[in-house]
């Protein structure tokens, strides 16, 4: 069978972090959408997703396809039931449309003509952006049990204090020394040489994927998900952030989503909690208006390319689009549009070029290319967010 995960209706919803990738490179828990599915399927997928980002990842197509909608999360039962679907056949749960078999993409108008086929059970799906880190520590548990199952972890150093080591896990060249663990509320998983530095605290849940480093004198607590080469310190709680991003000094990020190639400055911080204790608000690109999150806590959401100054101050509920830069004293709006240059005495467009010149350095430190797939595909991001950026 061939697998293609379609980013579907709650695509908009999980904007700014879908502007640059399809549902499916979502990182919640340990692994992305797409490596979930990968993993229970045993089998690799591709995307169906707007048409900017195909070049980047685009679909295969064969005679008999399987389309599944990415935001949901895979269970043995759920992959059952996509198995046995066959060509014509369309798996509801209730409203939703979870997956279809086709030959090639359909419309709703189509697959209302498919044999539909109800799906009784229980599943998690990623509906919204503040899912991201409000639903981490159940899925992170899941992942951890998952991929741990039947396998033994590295040793782990004499030098740290250990609680429940029986739920901490390091893969092959995981590194910690002189730290304390502590498993109680949540496993924790050390992923492909990652690191954590002398003198730091942890309670899990916690997921350090490959090559990330909590730097020394670390506390994170609260289902944290460090994704790959992200280098982080200072206090984080139940935040996820999906790779490749630095939060490497003082200062506090809680109930937060960082996408890509992020940067926080020194003795920066986000409000996760409103004074008067009400629920949280948060801005929804699909609505184009701020929506309830039913949450008391949500900190900071901010896309890919994204980078604060030091002593930068975030409100409860901020949202900030793709290569923002926001650098002067003050608490900026709760809603800054992509590329967007300054703070709260205001904000100029960041052009491309100048936005362009800053990737290419940091990813080289990296050793990742900036290419023109990337350059396109940011480029578009610019032109289809001009209607937010009126300053």
């Amino acid at each position: 069978m061939n697998f293609i995960l379609f980013d579907g209706p709650r695509r908009n919803h999980l904007l700014p972090f879908t502007f640059t990738r399809p549902v499916a490179e979502i990182r919640v828990g340990i692994m992305t959408l797409r490596e979930r599915w990968e993993a229970f399927l045993k089998v690799s997928t591709s995307s169906l997703t707007e048409d900017y980002l195909s070049i980047k990842f685009p679909i295969r197509l064969k005679d008999i396809n399987v389309f599944i909608d990415a935001s949901v999360l895979p269970s043995v039962e759920l992959v059952n039931a996509v198995h046995a679907l066959k060509k014509g056949d369309r798996l509801m749960s209730n409203e939703l449309l979870v997956a279809y078999s086709s030959d090639e993409p359909k419309s709703s108008e189509q697959l209302s003509e498919f044999n539909k086929i109800e799906f009784i059970g229980d599943f998690l799906q990623i509906k919204n952006t503040w899912d991201i880190f409000d639903k981490n520590a159940k899925i992170l548990q899941s992942d951890f049990d998952f991929i741990t199952k039947g396998r033994t972890s590295q040793p782990i150093s004499k030098t740290n204090n250990l609680i429940h080591p029986e739920r901490i896990f390091l893969e092959e060249g995981a590194k910690v020394e002189f730290s304390i663990l502590n498993a109680t509320d949540g496993p924790i998983y050390l992923g492909k040489n990652s690191e954590i530095w002398e003198g730091s605290l942890i309670r899990g849940g916690l997921a350090l994927c490959e090559h990330a480093i909590v730097k020394m004198g670390g506390k994170i607590y609260g289902a944290t998900t460090i994704g790959p080469h992200s280098k982080v310190c200072g206090e984080i709680s139940n935040s996820v952030i999906f790779g490749y991003s630095s939060k490497g000094h003082e200062g506090y990020l809680g109930n937060a989503v960082l996408g890509e190639w992020c940067n926080i400055g020194a003795d920066s911080n986000n409000s996760n909690l409103k004074n008067n204790y009400a629920k949280v608000r948060l801005w929804d690109y699909a609505t184009e208006r701020f929506e309830q999150t039913g949450l008391q806590f949500c900190g900071l959401m901010m896309g890919d390319h994204s980078k604060t100054a030091i002593n930068t101050m975030f409100n409860t509920g901020t949202v900030i689009g793709v290569n923002s830069n926001i650098y002067v004293p003050g608490f900026p709006r709760n809603f800054i549009p992509s590329f967007s240059w300054g703070g709260a005495s205001g904000f100029t467009a960041y052009l491309p070029e100048k936005a362009f010149e800053a990737a290419k350095v940091m990813m080289a430190r990296r050793g990742v290319v900036f290419d023109d797939i990337e350059a396109n595909i940011l480029t578009h991001v610019f032109e289809i967010t001009k209607k937010w950026r009126k300053y």
